[in-house]
């Protein structure tokens, strides 16, 4: 099994023994919806709300070993936890509190990854708004191949969902942006 597959399925499992909410998120899920590009690491949004990030991280650091030191400060402040699995793979465990975060996991797909490797995957729709909201130029490249390998994208959802993320950021640029990469689909 590729290592990256099965350091998400081990961090997937604890969490789902806990009955934590989550999803995929970043790369593997770009495997998924865009054009398949090769990943460090395994990206997960994990539902924390706001104020309980610590709970979360506590129990995530006695059981994977951190990438940085004082991980748990870290986390704190940048909502993300950096682990590695027992495999050595890197984990990023963003903790999730917006609205939209809780829609993403909420609609997230049962995806087989490879064989005895099914995760809970974000949707085409959610990776796009990820990907234009973090606008570096590799999500970007990411966000357009999703467009280009997706015969249906709701964009309504996307524009209603980015429009929000923006307006907390002040960032119509990339709604412009998005809106653009979607039109050139039709």
């Amino acid at each position: 099994m590729n290592a990256i597959f099965a350091a998400a399925k081990e961090v997937c499992d604890f969490m789902k023994a806990r009955r934590w909410r989550f999803c995929i998120i970043g790369g593997l899920a770009v495997q998924r919806w865009g054009e398949p590009r090769t990943t460090l690491d395994a990206d997960l949004t994990l539902l924390t709300g706001l104020g309980d990030e610590e709970g979360f991280a506590t129990e995530l650091l006695a059981e994977f070993r951190p990438r940085i030191p004082d991980a748990l400060s870290f986390s704190l402040v940048r909502r993300v936890l950096l682990l590695y699995a027992s495999n050595g793979k890197s984990i990023d465990v963003s903790f999730g509190a917006l609205p939209f975060e809780e829609e993403m996991v909420r609609r997230a797909v049962q995806q087989n990854f490879a064989p005895g490797v099914v995760l809970p995957c974000c949707t085409a729709e959610d990776l796009f708004v990820m990907k234009a909201f973090a606008s570096r130029p590799k999500d970007w490249l990411d966000a357009e191949s999703i467009v280009v390998r997706q015969e249906r994208l709701n964009s309504r959802y996307i524009i209603e969902h980015l429009r929000a993320l923006c307006e907390l950021k002040e960032t119509p640029e990339i709604l412009e942006r998005a809106e653009q990469a979607l039109l050139r689909k039709k």
